[in-house]
């Protein structure tokens, strides 16, 4: 069993990477002074995991769109017929899980009781029971939930946005596949990728706040089953530089048109993949945070709301790109206002003073997260699972040395107007 020590001086903390026997890495980071825990169980798997082999597939296979989601909720289920929640709940925890495009997590947290917390967390995720009758029950349910989700104008209206900026990448598939997709999902394809995705050399046990070392690792030792490592490979589609679709326009019953803008830039991964992602940031808030220049126009204009968000979508390796998302009576004119002060801010520079205001604002927010125990376990298994050789503590110091100067020069790369995309919701039946 192999450890490491992650450590700032500076912040005057650190936790522990364990390379258990079992072939699972544990990330540990006890909190002293802290009353609660944090855990997240977590497998390299998501949505654009569609294609991949393994010794025990030998050729590559394709498997049907959202099951990744899908074999996360048979996982709650036992041979027994018992409850994982009320399990949970017996110990005080409060439990969950989610699926991403890339990642998969089942997450506890408890302010006591976390030793049998992380049994059951341990024990149910390392225990699938799927059935024909099993598997057949839960396909209602998730194809309501898809339903739901298409009902949703802003769901929609992303999903119709990275179908627009991405011509193969499997980011256009949602997360939660389609009510056809899930049809075509057996028991067997489920312990198929079970096996080939959820083999704990491709897994990591997360853990921060009040709770010591030796405890977890002795239950880890106890609970966790060690497998061979599978060879796990996955085959993604070459994805062009260029988007499928400069403007897309779907239908539903919405107050106001609901947009979405995406700028598509070239994956990226390690160090530069995760200083880009803070760049992008703070160039967003450059175009249209709320103490820029356009975005108290448009507002007092009365083109946008103050629900008008930004952010920065990634994942390493397999996708980049930044969104803008908002209502608005004249989308393609806000699209066209954002795309004006992207070329104003090549051509004049973007405001010095605002980016060290926000460059400090960022700094104190990361810091701050240090006290956060949700944030420390969150962040563990995110840098670990997603950013190659960079550690947690290291982005701190990316934010503290970035510049003006920095941020300029990736602003043609990061918002490239030739690559960007327009996704809008409306009910005017001609717009």
């Amino acid at each position: 069993m192999d450890k490491q020590i992650i450590s700032s001086p500076e912040l005057d903390e650190q936790y522990t990477i364990i390379h258990h026997d079992s072939g699972l890495d544990i990330l540990l980071w006890e909190k002293e002074g802290f009353s609660t825990v944090e855990a997240l169980f977590g497998t390299k798997y998501g949505s654009i995991n569609n294609c991949f082999k393994t010794d025990e597939t030998g050729d590559f296979i394709r498997v049907p769109d959202g099951i990744a989601h899908y074999l996360e909720h048979k996982l709650f289920e036992s041979d027994d017929n018992s409850n994982v929640f009320e399990q949970y709940a017996k110990t005080g925890a409060a439990a969950n899980a989610f699926t991403s495009t890339d990642i998969t997590a089942y997450v506890f947290s408890c302010t006591d009781n976390y030793e049998k917390a992380l049994e059951i967390l341990l024990g149910f995720v390392q225990s699938p029971y799927f059935t024909e009758e099993n598997v057949e029950k839960e396909r209602g349910i998730i194809a309501q939930e898809i339903k739901m989700g298409d009902d949703s104008p802003t769901r929609k209206c992303f999903k119709e946005l990275l179908r627009g900026l991405y011509v193969n990448n499997p980011i256009r598939i949602d997360v939660a596949g389609t009510v056809e997709s899930i049809r075509q999902i057996t028991p067997g394809l489920l312990y198929k990728c079970y096996n080939s995705f959820y083999n704990l050399h491709n897994m990591t046990l997360s853990i921060a706040g009040n709770i010591r070392q030796d405890k977890v690792l002795e239950i880890c030792d106890k609970m966790l089953k060690p497998s061979p490592d599978v060879h796990l490979e996955n085959s993604f589609p070459h994805e062009p530089d260029n988007v499928c679709q400069k403007r897309i326009c779907t239908h539903a019953a919405v107050g106001l048109p609901v947009f979405a803008i995406g700028f598509k830039s070239k994956p990226l991964s390690g160090r530069e993949y995760v200083r880009k992602s803070f760049i992008a940031a703070m160039l967003l808030e450059q175009i249209l945070g709320q103490t820029s220049p356009l975005y108290n126009q448009l507002l007092e204009e009365g083109l946008i709301s103050s629900g008008t968000s930004t952010f920065v979508y990634t994942s390493a390796d397999r996708y980049f790109c930044c969104i803008i998302e908002g209502e608005s009576e004249d989308p393609d004119l806000v699209y066209q206002r954002i795309c004006r002060e992207i070329e104003r801010l090549e051509k004049e520079g973007i405001d010095k003073k605002r980016f060290e205001i926000d460059k400090r604002v960022r700094y104190g927010e990361k810091i701050s997260s240090i006290n956060d125990v949700k944030a420390c376990a969150d962040a563990m298994l995110y840098y670990h699972m997603d950013c190659d050789d960079v550690t947690l503590f290291e982005d701190v110091d990316m934010i503290a040395s970035l510049t003006a100067q920095e941020c300029q020069q990736a602003l043609p790369e990061l918002f490239d107007i030739d690559k960007s995309s327009i996704s809008i919701v409306t009910d005017k039946n001609d717009y």
